[in-house]
């Protein structure tokens, strides 16, 4: 016999309330909407622990031993290690009061909350940055726009079924080993609920809800990470008979920029300049996602060397006021092709800068200007 109490991650002289929070939150980690396809016999499982321990009768009589849901749980004996008393609360479950049982729980509401729903939206590295609002077009169910949910057309009122008058279930006897018993069983006509509705709306066909398409902003927070779920509360699947609608989870995902890598808070760009540029010094404009800025290249510069612009990062999730900083990392770019005065002037600069004997070094790891990775160029900028 399944454990329930272990399903739902709870102890056995839990609450009535411990046991519908515990439910909550099972339910919604393993909605197969959310967590994956693969989960929903998982799914099935919470909600058959759920159906046996929230019910009184039912939870009473697992307590006792036998699995409400077992169809070989008439089977019983001297070892089976409860008494009359129990019996009588067991075969209440099927026979409606023999034995001194409780009988049958009611009708079923038609109104039902919805389920959860998953859509996923893509945005640029510059909503990220600065944050904005994402669009996202989801199909699910909705209100039911001529009923509004309640299922019957022209605002008529559901009128009470003439087989169970109301009650939602009909008894009939039956021949067993033990002698006739009553039982009992969903109302064929009603469906169980209770009530009929003489004229469904043709819309919705009685349901409340319709399956369709909608837009749905979504708030996208200054500094977002990648691959990171938002929720949006009571955004999801409308329920049977116009219920409470579930949340809609949205994943996001940040579109690759041309211009800017993200590391962390911090944006790095790289920017090629000319030789003479790195040799003399120069102020350039670069654009970035504040507008264009003006950098210096100091004279003397050397290939992946940086310059930092402080505060045109990507904003602090945590501290949206402060955000984190632009790093241009220099790359020179060296002629290959020079036509004879160029060759000339080179050469008349070597002649003057470069010793007969020039300083050359060799060394086991690389030097500041050789090449590196991308990885390791974000490591020596963050450094």
């Amino acid at each position: 016999m399944a454990d329930y109490y272990e399903v739902l991650g709870v102890e056995r002289s839990a609450s009535e309330e411990e046991i519908k929070r515990a439910y909550r939150k099972m339910s919604r980690k393993y909605h197969p909407d959310i967590a994956g396809p693969e989960f929903e016999d998982k799914f099935k499982e919470v909600n058959t622990a759920y159906d046996v321990l929230s019910d009184k009768d039912k939870r009473r009589m697992y307590d006792s031993g036998v699995d409400p849901n077992d169809p070989n749980a008439g089977a019983y004996g001297p070892a089976s290690g409860f008494g009359m008393g129990d019996m009588g609360d067991i075969f209440g479950q099927f026979f409606n009061g023999a034995f001194g049982g409780s009988g049958s729980q009611g009708p079923i509401p038609r109104t039902q909350q919805g389920r959860d729903a998953l859509a996923n939206t893509a945005i640029d590295l510059k909503s990220a940055v600065f944050g904005g609002v994402a669009h996202v077009k989801i199909n699910t169910f909705g209100l039911c726009p001529d009923c509004h949910g309640t299922g019957s057309s022209h605002g008529a009122k559901p009128t009470t079924c003439p087989d169970c008058h109301g009650q939602g279930f009909r008894q009939k006897v039956v021949r067993t080993m033990l002698g006739q018993m009553m039982t009992t069983a969903p109302c064929e006509r009603c469906e169980g609920h209770g009530t009929i509705i003489g004229s469904p709306c043709p819309t919705c066909m009685g349901h409340g809800r319709i399956r369709t398409t909608r837009d749905v902003g979504v708030t996208i927070p200054a500094g977002i990470a990648d691959n990171t779920r938002l929720r949006l509360p009571n955004q999801g699947e409308v329920g049977e008979g116009g219920g409470t609608a579930g949340d809609l989870y949205i994943d996001v995902r940040i579109k690759t920029d041309k211009r800017f890598a993200r590391d962390g808070d911090d944006l790095h760009c790289w920017i090629e300049v000319p030789m003479t540029w790195a040799v003399l010094g120069h102020t350039l404009d670069i654009d970035t996602f504040d507008g264009a800025q003006s950098i210096s290249i100091p004279a003397g510069c050397q290939p992946e060397e940086t310059v930092t612009l402080k505060g045109l990062g990507v904003a602090h999730i945590r501290q949206q006021s402060s955000r984190g900083d632009l790093i241009a990392h220099v790359n020179v770019h060296v002629p290959t092709k020079l036509d004879d005065e160029e060759k000339r002037l080179i050469e008349e600069f070597a002649a003057h800068h470069d010793t007969d004997d020039p300083q050359v070094s060799q060394s086991s790891r690389p030097a500041g200007g050789a090449h590196r990775g991308f990885f390791s160029k974000l490591k020596e900028a963050l450094r």
